[in-house]
C-alpha cells in the first residue's frame, strides 16, 4: 500500500480541532467523536489522532509509514506549546494517554496506556507541581503496570500480586489507602518485574514510551481477543484502529477528583434519567475494570454539584446532537470537568426499541430512522422466555441488572472451563470477581455472566450488552473464590457445577434452576397482549409501532415453513403471509412412516397401488386442514423428498435380526425379503441419491397421488366456500426435462380432478432451486416453472461440497477460529458463492418468464443479513420457521427503508 497515491491518505495525523464525527473510517469512533466534541466547544483535553490508514500500513508492512514520525513530532510540538510544557520534562511534565479507537466500538479488546511521560525524574516534577507526592507515585506505578502488560507483554498478574502484597502488608483493602512511600516501593518492585520478564529496563525516554505505546495499539488490532470479538460482532478485519494521543487529566488527585461513565438514557431499559457510575480519586481503568465498586452517578450531585450540573447539560447537548443514546467517559480534576469520550452507546434489545420510539416522539428522528435503530437479532432476543415470577425460588443475592434475560446453567469460574463444558453440551454461567478482555471466549460460551464487582459500565456489562448475553454485575454479597472454584453467600456455598439462575432484568441471583415463562413480546405476536401502561406493555407498544412501520414499507413478503395446521395457524398469528414450504415427508414420520416404507419397497404394481391408495386420503385431509388454516394465502407444497435412510429400516439392525433368526433356524421370510430390498436401495450418501424428483420418476404414481390429494383438497375447500391457493413444488430438479415430465403428469391429474368435482382449479407448478446445475440452467427450467423457491440449505451443501450434519461437528469450529468463515454459511448466506448462483438464477429465470415468482425457503429466510441480500436480488418473498417470522418482517422493512442508520448497530 502506498500512502502517496491518494491525497486523502497522505495525512496520517489530525488534531482534535480538524476532524468530525463523520470521519470514523479514518479517525476511528473515538477520534472522530473527540473531534466532534471539540468542535461543539465542550471541555476536551487537547490532543491528536493517528489515522487507521497509518495502522493499515504498519500491519501490512511491519513498519510505520515513513512520514508518520515527523507528523507526530509536529503535532506533539503544537500540543506542548498549547499546554506550556513538554512531554516528560523533569520539572513540569506533560503527560499523555495513548488510546485505541476503531470505527466500531470494541470495548476492552484493544490497548490503552495512560500517564506516558513519567520517569524517575519527571515523577518528582509532577509531585511538586501537583503538591501531592502520593498522586505522582500512584500515576507512575499505573504507567509501569499498564506499559509492562500492554507494550512489553509482561503477565499482568505479576503486577496485581505485588499490589495485593503491598495492601496486605499495610493491612488495607483498597489501593487508595497506600501512601506515597508505599507506592514508591511498589514502583521499584514493578520496575524489577519489567526487567526480569521483558529483559529490558522500563524506558525513561518519554518519546520512546509514546512510540512503543503507539505500536502496541496498532498490534492490538490483531490480538486473539480482538479477532474473536470482531468475528462475534461481524466487524471487518481490515479496518485497522486509529490511535488517540490525548493530554492527561487526572481523576486520582484526591477526593475532589474522580472519573466516571455516564449514559444519556439507561442502556438496559431505555428509560430516561441519570444513569452511570462514578469513582472518586481514580483513573478511568478503575471504573471499567470493576476493581473498585463505584457509586451511582446521581451521587455526584452531592459530591460536586458544579461538575454534576455541567455534566447534565453536556449530556443533553450530546444526545440532541447525536440524536441517540450517548455513552460518555469523563474525568473531574480538582473540580474541573473534562470529557474524554462519547459514542453512540450499546444498549439492550428492549432499550433499543424503547429509545427508537422515544426519539420519534421527541421529534429527533423519523420512523424510517427508528426502524434502522433496531435489528432482527434484537427482536429475537426479546422473544426469549423470562423467569416465572410465581415460581418458588431461593435467592442468593442481588447485583446490578447489566444486561437482561433469564440465564440458567452450571456455575464455572474460568473461561477454559466454560468453553470445555459448553462444547460438551452443558449450559454454564461464568462467575468471576470481574471480567477482563481475556475472558471473552468464556463469555461467548456461557449462557450468562455473573460478577461480584463492577457496575453497568464495567467490562462484563458493556461486552455482555453488545453480545446480547444476560449479565448481573456487582453482586457484592457474593464472595467469589476462583482458586477454590466456588462462591459463598453467608452459610451457602455454591461449588463449581452447581446450577444457578441469574436474572439480567432485575439483578437477582438464584440457587438452582428457575422455571421460565413466555416473553411478553411473543404473547403480543400471538395476540395475547396489548400495549398499555406497565413496563412490559410499554415495550410491546414500542415493538408494535416499529413492526407496523416495517410492514408498511417492506417489499419482501414473509411466509412460513410449516407442515401442519397447528404450525400454520401459529405462523399466521406471527404475521406469515402464506406458507413457503410444506415438507410432505414430515407428514409421514412417526406412525405413518411404515406406509412410505412399504411404498418404497413395493415389488409389484399391485403392492405399490395399494400403498398409494392408503396414502391418498391421509394426504388429502392434511392439505384440507392446511388450506383452511391459511385460507386466502398461498401454500407451497413440496412433493415428497425423503432421503431414503429416513424411511427405510436401519440396515445394521435388520442384518442382525436376520442373522439371529437364521442361527435359530427361525427364518423370517419377510425380514429376509426386506433386507434384500434395503441392500438394493442402500446409499453411501442418501442426501445425493434417490430422492426428490428422482424418487417421483422412479416410483410410478407417487407424485400423481400427491398432486391428486392437493387438487381434491383444494376442490373440497372451494366447495366449502374457502379460498385455497395451492402451489405445487417439485424438489431437487437438475434439468428442465425432469420438470417437464412431472408437470405433464400433474396437469393431467389436475384436469381429471376438475372434471370429477366440477370445480375449476388454479394450481401453479414450480420447482425448488437447490442444485448448482438448476441455478446455472434456470433460464431453461423457467420455461416449465411458474415459480422458483431457492432451497439454500441444500444449495449451500452442494455448492460447498459438504454435508451439514457432518461438517458442523468436525471442522466448522476450526474454520471459524481461523477466520476462514466469518460466520457459518448455513447461518448467513454465502453471498460470493451460493448468493451469486441465487442472483444469476433469478435473473435468468425472469429473462425467460418475466412474471416468475421468486422465493427462498431455506433457513436463511429468517436470517437478518440474508434477508437484506434477498431483498437486493429482487426475490418476492422469504420463508422461515414460525418463530422467526417477526424477525424476517422487521429485516425486510429495514432492507426496504432508505434511511441510513447509526454505526452502533
Amino acid at each position: 500500500m502506498s500512502e502517496n497515491k491518494d491525497p486523502q491518505v497522505t495525512k496520517f495525523v489530525y488534531d482534535f480541532t480538524e476532524g468530525n464525527k463523520d470521519l470514523k473510517d479514518l479517525l476511528g469512533g473515538k477520534g472522530a467523536n473527540l473531534a466532534e466534541m471539540t468542535n461543539l466547544g465542550l471541555p476536551v483535553p487537547p490532543g491528536f489522532t493517528i489515522t487507521t490508514e497509518a495502522c493499515k500500513v504498519y500491519l501490512d508492512s511491519g513498519a510505520e509509514p515513513v512520514a508518520l514520525r515527523d507528523e507526530v513530532s509536529e503535532h506533539l510540538d503544537a500540543l506542548e506549546q498549547q499546554m506550556g510544557k513538554k512531554l516528560g520534562q523533569a520539572d513540569n511534565p506533560l503527560l499523555v494517554s495513548v488510546r485505541s479507537g476503531a470505527k466500531f466500538s470494541m470495548p476492552g479488546m484493544m490497548d490503552t496506556v495512560l500517564n506516558i511521560g513519567l520517569s524517575d525524574k519527571s515523577v518528582q516534577g509532577l509531585a511538586k507541581q501537583a503538591g501531592d507526592d502520593r498522586f505522582a507515585w500512584d500515576s507512575y506505578r499505573r504507567l509501569i503496570q499498564m506499559f509492562g502488560k500492554t507494550v512489553l507483554d509482561v503477565d499482568g498478574e505479576l503486577f496485581e500480586d505485588e499490589l495485593e502484597k503491598a495492601k496486605r502488608a499495610k493491612k488495607v483493602t483498597v489501593d487508595t489507602d497506600l501512601d506515597a512511600a508505599d507506592l514508591k516501593k511498589l514502583v521499584t518492585r514493578f520496575k524489577k518485574i519489567v526487567k526480569t520478564e521483558a529483559g529490558r529496563d522500563f524506558p525513561q525516554d518519554p518519546r520512546e514510551q509514546m512510540d512503543l505505546a503507539i505500536h502496541a495499539v496498532f498490534d492490538s488490532w490483531n490480538t486473539d481477543r480482538a479477532k474473536l470479538y470482531r468475528r462475534q460482532e461481524r466487524i471487518p478485519g481490515d479496518l485497522g484502529t486509529a490511535v488517540n494521543v490525548c493530554s492527561m487529566v487526572f481523576g486520582n488527585l484526591g477526593p475532589d477528583s474522580g472519573t466516571g461513565v455516564a449514559f444519556t438514557r439507561d442502556p438496559a431499559s431505555g428509560h430516561q434519567g441519570v444513569y452511570g457510575d462514578y469513582l472518586q480519586n481514580a483513573q478511568g481503568e478503575d471504573v471499567v475494570a470493576g476493581i473498585r465498586n463505584t457509586v451511582p452517578l446521581a451521587e455526584l450531585e452531592q459530591i460536586d454539584k458544579k461538575s454534576y450540573d455541567q455534566l447534565m447539560q453536556i449530556m443533553e447537548t450530546l444526545e440532541n446532537h447525536y440524536k441517540d443514546l450517548c455513552d460518555i467517559e469523563f474525568t473531574i480534576e480538582r473540580g474541573q470537568l473534562w470529557m474524554l469520550q462519547t459514542r453512540v452507546g450499546k444498549r439492550t434489545a428492549g432499550a433499543a426499541f424503547r429509545i427508537a420510539t422515544q426519539l420519534v416522539d421527541q421529534g429527533l428522528i423519523d420512523e424510517a430512522e427508528a426502524l434502522q435503530r433496531v435489528t432482527g437479532a434484537q427482536l429475537a432476543q426479546l422473544m426469549f422466555p423470562k423467569f416465572d415470577e410465581e415460581a418458588k425460588v431461593e435467592q442468593l443475592g442481588r447485583g446490578i441488572a447489566a444486561s437482561p434475560g433469564a440465564a440458567v446453567g452450571k456455575a464455572v469460574f474460568d473461561s477454559y472451563t466454560a468453553i470445555k463444558w459448553s462444547r460438551s453440551g452443558e449450559k454454564v454461567i461464568l462467575v468471576r470477581r470481574e471480567t477482563n478482555p481475556d475472558d471473552l471466549d468464556g463469555m461467548i460460551a456461557a449462557e450468562g455472566i455473573l460478577t461480584s464487582r463492577g457496575g453497568k459500565t464495567s467490562h462484563a456489562a458493556v461486552v455482555a450488552r453488545g453480545m446480547g448475553k444476560t449479565c448481573v454485575c456487582g453482586a457484592e454479597d457474593l464472595e467469589v473464590d476462583t482458586k477454590r472454584r466456588r462462591l459463598t453467600v453467608g452459610s451457602t456455598v455454591v461449588e463449581e457445577g452447581d446450577v444457578i439462575s441469574i436474572d439480567g432484568s432485575t439483578g437477582k441471583v438464584y440457587l438452582g434452576e428457575v422455571p421460565v415463562v413466555p416473553s411478553p413480546v411473543v404473547e403480543y405476536f400471538e395476540g395475547r397482549m396489548h400495549a398499555g401502561a406497565d413496563d412490559a406493555d410499554e415495550l410491546v407498544g414500542a415493538v408494535h409501532r416499529i413492526m407496523a412501520y416495517a410492514d408498511r414499507v417492506r417489499r419482501l413478503r414473509v411466509r412460513a415453513n410449516a407442515d401442519n395446521a397447528e404450525d400454520a395457524l401459529r405462523a399466521r398469528r406471527f404475521g406469515a403471509q402464506g406458507i413457503g414450504l410444506c415438507r410432505t415427508e414430515h407428514m409421514f414420520l412417526g406412525e405413518r412412516r411404515e406406509m412410505v416404507e412399504k411404498l418404497i419397497l413395493a415389488d409389484t404394481d399391485t403392492e405399490r397401488e395399494d400403498s398409494l391408495k392408503q396414502l391418498l386420503p391421509l394426504q388429502k385431509q392434511d392439505f384440507v386442514e392446511l388450506f383452511e388454516a391459511m385460507d386466502g394465502l398461498p401454500v407451497t407444497i413440496r412433493l415428497l423428498d425423503p432421503p431414503l435412510h429416513e424411511f427405510l429400516p436401519d440396515i445394521t439392525e435388520l442384518s442382525v435380526r436376520v442373522a439371529l433368526a437364521e442361527s435359530r433356524q427361525d427364518n423370517n421370510e419377510n425380514d429376509l425379503r426386506l433386507l434384500q430390498a434395503v441392500h438394493r436401495l442402500h446409499e453411501q450418501n442418501p442426501m445425493l441419491g434417490l430422492r426428490g424428483v428422482r424418487l417421483g420418476l422412479v416410483i410410478p404414481g407417487l407424485f400423481a397421488m400427491q398432486v391428486r390429494a392437493i387438487a381434491e383438497a383444494a376442490a373440497a375447500r372451494k366447495n366449502a366456500k374457502g379460498d385455497p391457493r395451492a402451489e405445487i413444488m417439485i424438489p431437487l430438479v437438475g434439468t428442465v426435462q425432469e420438470l417437464e415430465i412431472v408437470r405433464e403428469e400433474a396437469d393431467q391429474v389436475i384436469a381429471e380432478v376438475e372434471e370429477q368435482t366440477g370445480v375449476k382449479l388454479k394450481l401453479s407448478i414450480g420447482t425448488m432451486i437447490e442444485l448448482p446445475r438448476a441455478a446455472l440452467t434456470a433460464g431453461q427450467i423457467a420455461e416449465a416453472a411458474e415459480f422458483f423457491s431457492f432451497g439454500t440449505n441444500d444449495l449451500t451443501q452442494t455448492v460447498w461440497g459438504f454435508s451439514r450434519d457432518d461438517v458442523e461437528a468436525s471442522f466448522f469450529t476450526a474454520y471459524l477460529e481461523k477466520g476462514i468463515f466469518g460466520v457459518s454459511p448455513f447461518e448467513t448466506i454465502d453471498k460470493d458463492g451460493v448468493g451469486s448462483l441465487v442472483k444469476a438464477a433469478a435473473e435468468a429465470g425472469r429473462a425467460t418468464r418475466p412474471d416468475l415468482k421468486l422465493g427462498v425457503c431455506g433457513e436463511h429466510g429468517g436470517d437478518p443479513e440474508s434477508v437484506h441480500f434477498f431483498h437486493e436480488v429482487g426475490l418476492d418473498y422469504v420463508s422461515c420457521s414460525p418463530f422467526r417470522i417477526p424477525v424476517a418482517r422487521l429485516e425486510a422493512g429495514r432492507a426496504a427503508s432508505t434511511s441510513v442508520g447509526s454505526d452502533h448497530r
